[in-house]
């Protein structure tokens, strides 16, 4: 879903291949802490040098390369889960910083990081004992109390290397949580087993065991595998459509049905329990994309990738956030109607067709107003230019401003016909131009 963005101000302008959709069908022996366990404090890195770089500069230049351009969504509450890829970075990392992005510079008592086991299998869930998983950046402490709290609720948890040793689900998540939160403290859990009665079980726990304690629950998951892109996409729409729509029993009965598809299935089950149990009422999608996109590749091997945030919407009446900037006269239908004529405006010309006559009725739309048109591809500019001074009406200037955004930007090759779905759009309206006689009427 393409986001449009109002602003006062112009915009100056190794795929990791996953066993996918399974579950525990033979019982496995449940395992005690072990001495070897016990022996272990740290988990060290398993991936560095292939999934993401393993020289801490390089890693930490990639991730704040990746998170600035991700964009900071409008969500109206505080966010209590989020659902990230696990790919290597070269592929699903912008995907993941969508996430991330979200939470950047919040504190928390401690993120429960829910991933999936792609090379174990187990009953129940598997939570790591040791003191730390590290990385390039440092070592991450495991918050050992609440780590208990939760093994201690549930005899269907329990303290276990199992999907802990060469599991890439999450130890991919930390450099960018590393990043973006403050005295990071985790509680990394692993499962393999997606049943409805698992994923419940692990989800009560969670809740039983964080009481009053303020906790971001991340749940690791790649979409669709497999070697269609067309069935890709579909699949995908689905699986996020479903996401989306916070019923997890629901979503769970999907997975094992195979009528939805994602590796970390009983992750994102398990992590919309838990919210819906601590208050989230809303999910947003944040960013979608696929290997194929992202690498430009046409066949092959694809993976799907999404970031999603499930948040508890604010009490409207009760509000206090106070509005930034200035109100510009436009309506939810006028910003989508602009949206609509800036992608019109582009795919026409991409396909060597003229741009439709525009006709409104709207004061607003036919006002004469500077904007920008920005493009974005895969978090990397495309495009933009725009008027400041107030030329031609609004409609006008924005088809305008798109057209020249995507084929007359000097830095940029024109974009083609095939690019188009890939493309972000966002425009900045700016107010009518007024005379100021004093400084102090600017307000930042």
């Amino acid at each position: 879903m393409k986001r449009i963005f109002i602003w006062i101000i112009p915009f100056v302008c190794a795929i990791g291949i996953s066993l996918i959709n399974f579950r525990n069908t033979t019982p496995i022996k449940k395992e005690g802490i072990s001495n070897a366990m016990a022996a272990q404090h740290v988990r060290k890195s398993a991936i560095a040098g292939s999934w993401y770089p393993a020289d801490p500069e390089e890693l930490r230049q990639q991730i704040r390369h990746l998170l600035t351009n991700s964009r900071k969504a409008h969500i109206p509450g505080p966010i209590l889960g989020l659902i990230s890829p696990h790919a290597g970075y070269a592929y699903s990392g912008f995907t993941a910083a969508s996430s991330y992005r979200q939470v950047e510079g919040n504190h928390y008592d401690a993120v429960i990081i829910l991933a999936p086991s792609h090379r174990e299998a187990f009953e129940g869930a598997s939570v790591y004992d040791g003191d730390a998983y590290e990385t390039p950046l440092g070592q991450v402490p495991v918050a050992k109390a609440l780590a208990k709290a939760i093994v201690d609720a549930s005899p269907a948890v329990r303290f276990s290397m199992d999907g802990h040793r060469d599991e890439h689900s999450l130890e991919i998540q930390l450099p960018f949580l590393q990043e973006v939160i403050p005295d990071l403290k985790i509680v990394p859990i692993v499962l393999w087993d997606y049943s409805l009665e698992n994923c419940t079980a692990l989800a009560d726990a969670i809740v039983k065991a964080v009481h009053a304690k303020h906790v971001l629950l991340v749940a690791s998951t790649d979409l669709y595998h497999g070697y269609s892109e067309k069935e890709c996409e579909e699949t995908n729409e689905q699986t996020i459509a479903q996401m989306l729509k916070l019923e997890p029993e629901s979503l769970c009965k999907g997975f094992l049905a195979q009528q939805y598809q994602a590796c970390g299935a009983g992750p994102v089950v398990t992590m919309e329990m838990a919210a819906l149990q601590l208050g989230a009422t809303k999910t947003t999608l944040l960013h979608r994309t696929n290997s194929n996109k992202v690498t430009g590749k046409n066949g092959g091997y694809v993976v799907g990738y999404a970031a999603i945030a499930v948040y508890k919407e604010n009490d409207k009446d009760n509000d206090d956030d106070e509005t930034v900037g200035v109100d510009l006269g436009l309506s939810e239908k006028e910003k989508e109607t602009l949206l609509k004529i800036a992608r019109t405006a582009i795919e026409h010309a991409a396909n060597g067709k003229k741009p439709p006559q525009l006709t409104f009725d709207s004061p607003v739309l036919n006002e004469k107003r500077g904007a920008f048109v920005t493009l974005m591809k895969h978090g990397q500019l495309r495009g933009c230019i725009g008027y400041i001074q107030p030329i031609k009406p609004l409609a006008e200037t924005i088809q305008e401003m798109a057209q020249a955004a995507a084929f007359r930007d000097p830095r940029f090759s024109p974009v083609k016909a095939d690019e188009v779905d890939e493309i972000d759009i966002e425009i900045s309206v700016l107010t009518p131009i007024r005379e100021i006689h004093d400084i102090e009427e600017i307000e930042v």
